[in-house]
């Protein structure tokens, strides 16, 4: 598989304000130019239980170069104890697009 620059994150929280402090951090460190948060029902198995549940996924656009801290955050504040943390390469998408994301999700300290 080619590598790439841009990739998307994924992570489900059981509500909307652990949503809104995740995706606000995320942002205000540069470690993502947009998020998207969407409401969802998840059914999964755990500790031998079928379980269903709302919940809301993150869709965190951004570097492949920031995924080891943005997975990292997401460890040290999501409230579950094993996070769905997923990220999918972006092969792909409008010049223009990418252009303003890289320079969004300059990470950390950026003065992009």
């Amino acid at each position: 598989m080619k590598k790439t620059e841009y990739c998307i994150v994924s992570t489900a929280v059981p509500d909307a304000g652990t949503a809104e402090t995740l995706a606000g951090e995320l942002l205000r460190e540069r470690l993502a130019a947009c998020i998207h948060m969407q409401d969802i029902r998840s059914c999964y198995v755990w500790e031998n239980s079928l379980r269903k549940e709302k919940e809301i996924v993150l869709w965190i656009k951004t570097l492949e170069r920031n995924y080891s801290d943005i997975e990292a955050f997401i460890q040290a504040h999501h409230p579950y104890d094993l996070p769905e943390i997923i990220k999918v390469p972006v092969t792909g998408g409008l010049p223009g697009y990418l252009e303003w994301l890289a320079n969004s999700a300059g990470g950390s300290g950026s003065s992009q």
